[in-house]
């Protein structure tokens, strides 16, 4: 993008595959276009297309988290489960 009119020349071919980027590439990549889109330089065909890319690099960034999260959630419970394992409930009566 060397022109004077940013996103002047751009288009849906020029975008890496959703589906390629990592979490940071996405969202680094969706507050580029932010940026882009808030300086209001290009016609409204290349502006909709970049909004579209923000919109699906905004739900790769959702899947990204998602996927974060299940693998904690799983890494809690198999902690949850080794803990009752080495540890297992007293029959309810207190060692005092």
């Amino acid at each position: 993008m060397n022109s004077d009119v940013i996103g002047h020349g751009t288009g849906e071919d020029s975008f890496t595959a959703i589906e390629q980027l990592s979490y940071e590439q996405a969202r680094n990549e969706l507050a580029e276009i932010v940026r882009i889109l808030e300086l209001g330089q290009m016609n409204l065909d290349e502006s909709l297309t970049y909004w579209e890319r923000g919109e699906a690099l905004a739900k790769r960034c959702e899947e990204h988290l998602a996927g974060a999260a299940h693998r904690v959630e799983q890494a809690l419970a198999q902690g949850a489960e080794k803990s009752a394992a080495e540890h297992p409930a007293d029959d309810g009566e207190d060692a005092f």
